[in-house]
């Protein structure tokens, strides 16, 4: 970056909130790079090995802390804004959700990963954004970030004024709950910094008692060893035992903490088509799901942000949730055909496979001698006693 510049910062803020909102964003803010008082809570939550087997959470040490530091010339972080939320989508949309997820032979993918991948669009639209403010004062320094570099997003979001940080660890508005991605454009511009909303989670512990894995350690800490988003994306090994029932249908993420929160009544829809749920992954089966071969699933994800979790993590976490509905609900088409491609995969998928047909046996055998101990519904699968 370039030597530090001046601008008429008030201007140029007042500007930048049209121009945001012509290429989509609904709000922007401007954070100051001083994050010293984040540094301890990342650190005591690395040291508590939280961060699972995402190594590149701790590779970059402080550097996510100290914007200046990875972004040499840095003197502000613009913060922005995009709801993901389909605008077609019905008001009742939380309940919705949490009826597929008792309904057995569902698959149920996290709402933001029905419609285009997310990186993709907000880093063309930020960069966009940064080229019509380059148009408008000259060159100057900047890079753009969307969840893709050691950045603290909720951290420089919550001190901007986009929101506060909920007990869930998201970023929460009271204009539109949690449902939206945010971005970051590194500047070397003196621009004026926005005020930061204050908190309004009060009391409210929804969305602690919702996680189905208690991945919620505490108000404001997530260990991430435990979520379903984890679980689901981010690690190749295998599932631990103890938490695969929890996963319920569950296939890709999971939205419990956001369908929970009372803050989501005020969820706004996106305002580009981008994030529009596809077809096949607005409300699939898992037989429909399981169907697909590596070929189609390439296919399918082209575009999406499930493509990169690959064929193999995605046979597994669907033998997972095939497992949770089988021992809901018998389904013989689903368990011949989980049967018939348990080798296609690889030994990980082939042992969640032997997983999800026991718990069909361990089902039937209950039913026959009237145990009461195997469930009868997947919402009572899913959420282990608190």
């Amino acid at each position: 970056m370039r030597t530090e510049r001046h601008v008429d910062g008030p201007s140029v803020l007042a500007r930048l909130r049209t121009w945001a909102h012509e290429v989509g964003f609904s709000q922007i803010g401007v954070a100051d790079i001083d994050l010293a008082s984040a540094e301890p809570g990342l650190l005591a939550w690395l040291e508590a090995g939280f961060h699972g087997s995402m190594a590149y959470m701790a590779a970059h040490g402080l550097k996510r802390a100290r914007p200046a530091e990875l972004v040499p010339g840095t003197v502000r972080v613009i913060t922005a804004r995009m709801d993901y939320l389909p605008r077609d989508l019905a008001e009742d949309w939380r309940d919705a959700e949490r009826r597929r997820l008792a309904t057995p032979g569902e698959a149920v993918v996290s709402v933001y990963a029905r419609g285009r991948d997310y990186h993709k669009v907000l880093r063309t639209r930020l960069q966009r954004l940064a080229d019509r403010l380059a148009a408008e004062i000259g060159p100057f320094g900047h890079r753009v970030f969307v969840d893709s570099a050691p950045v603290l997003e909720v951290e420089l979001a919550s001190r901007s004024g986009i929101g506060w940080r909920g007990k869930h660890t998201l970023t929460l508005s009271r204009e539109a709950g949690s449902t939206f991605f945010l971005g970051e454009i590194y500047v070397d511009l003196a621009l004026p910094v926005t005020a930061p909303e204050a908190p309004h989670c009060g009391s409210c512990t929804a969305c602690l008692d919702a996680c189905p894995t208690q991945a919620i350690v505490a108000p404001y800490r997530v260990d991430a060893r435990r979520c379903i988003s984890y679980l689901t994306i981010e690690t190749d090994d295998p599932v631990p035992v103890e938490l695969r029932p929890a996963l319920g249908l569950r296939v890709y993420g999971c939205d419990d903490c956001q369908t929970a929160c009372p803050w989501n009544k005020y969820a706004r829809r996106a305002t580009v088509p981008d994030f529009d749920w596809r077809p096949e992954l607005a409300a699939p089966s898992l037989l429909s799901l399981w169907a697909w071969t590596e070929t189609e699933f390439l296919k399918r994800t082209e575009g999406s942000p499930i493509r990169r979790i690959g064929w193999r993590r995605w046979r597994r976490n669907l033998a997972v949730a095939a497992g949770n509905s089988l021992r809901a609900a018998d389904d013989p088409a689903l368990a011949a055909a989980l049967a018939a491609g348990r080798d296609a995969a690889g030994e990980i998928v082939a042992e969640h496979v032997d997983w999800a047909l026991a718990q069909r046996s361990a089902a039937s055998a209950a039913s026959a001698s009237g145990s009461p101990a195997i469930a009868t519904s997947v919402d009572s699968v899913t959420r282990p006693a608190t």
